[in-house]
């Protein structure tokens, strides 16, 4: 018997490419809502009623609308907007996250996919708090690079009918982002970090970036100490994080935030300079897979007790 799944939003960047996903799936069937019925409240109830699984590409507002509109007790939920990503109600969801992440996924009626920018952070910094080797209160800098994909509908037509768009463009000079409460609580941190996203002119992809001043701590740790760190998680955890041997290089020629495009894979590196007890923590992903919808085709196959891998790229 095949899994019933409404999108709601399927016409949105995250929903088309879950769509991409899931597509020829003998396991999945897609309920989907006439064009001219989208904004038509009784027919998405009766969709959000009748999916075994409700995955909500959706503003935030109008995600909270959705799950008001589920009475039943058995539609499970995939929120892939920022409206629940904190909230102790629902599991978070990046499988990779901890060593039972993907078990309280499973068991889960209501799960937030994660924010893009977040799970590389995540990545490469808890496993290292995890480990003892960085405290919690350590000041913490991000910087990350994402596709104009990542700002949606109006960014994307920006971009695509403007020649001169900024190659890049930095945003956020406030720092409140929308995702930093996301980024202390799963990163385990005492204090939000400063963070500083921009967007490059190409369609997607991504990469973040946490320098850390080791000689500020203590104990300094190594470059090799947090890397074999990094490892130690990675290698216990099932899933698509890989993390890169540890090298002690100027420079990485294919080094792209577009190399894992259209893949739920992420690859993480750490670079470091003993003598001057600095590194630098990268993290490398599409932003609209792991960073969005091949992490919610993950969240799903793990829900519905699925192979964990399957259709997570786009052929």
């Amino acid at each position: 018997m095949s899994v019933r799944v409404f999108i709601d939003g399927e016409a949105g960047t995250t929903g088309l490419q879950i769509r991409e996903r899931l597509a020829g799936r003998r396991d999945i069937e897609i309920l989907s809502i006439a064009p001219e019925r989208r904004k038509e409240l009784e027919a998405r109830a009766d969709l959000l009623n009748s999916a075994d699984v409700a995955i909500l590409c959706l503003p935030d507002d109008a995600a909270l609308e959705s799950i008001s509109m589920i009475k039943n007790d058995s539609t499970r939920v995939i929120d892939a907007s920022s409206a629940h990503r904190v909230s102790p109600d629902w599991a978070y969801g990046f499988p990779e996250m901890t060593k039972d992440q993907a078990d309280i996924i499973s068991t889960a009626r209501f799960v937030s996919n994660p924010g893009c920018y977040p799970q590389g952070v995540i990545a490469t910094v808890r496993p290292l708090l995890e480990a003892g080797l960085i405290p919690s209160t350590h000041a913490l800098t991000v910087n990350a690079v994402s596709g104009y994909t990542g700002g949606g509908r109006k960014m994307i037509e920006s971009y695509e009918s403007n020649e001169r768009s900024s190659p890049f463009w930095p945003y956020a000079l406030q720092f409140g982002h929308k995702h930093l409460p996301e980024i202390q609580l799963y990163a385990d941190l005492a204090h939000a970090p400063l963070f500083q996203p921009s967007v490059g002119n190409y369609a997607q992809g991504m990469m973040t970036f946490v320098p850390l001043q080791l000689g500020q701590l203590r104990k300094a740790p190594k470059g090799k100490d947090l890397h074999a760190a990094l490892a130690d998680h990675f290698s216990s955890v099932a899933g698509d994080v890989e993390v890169a041997p540890f090298e002690g290089v100027d420079a990485i020629e294919d080094l792209s935030p577009e190399m894992f495009n259209g893949t739920n894979h992420m690859r993480l590196h750490v670079f470091a300079n003993d003598d001057k007890a600095q590194a630098l923590l990268v993290a490398i992903y599409d932003n609209l897979g792991k960073g969005a919808s091949g992490a919610a085709v993950q969240n799903l196959n793990i829900m519905m007790g699925l192979n964990e891998n399957v259709d997570l790229c786009i052929a």
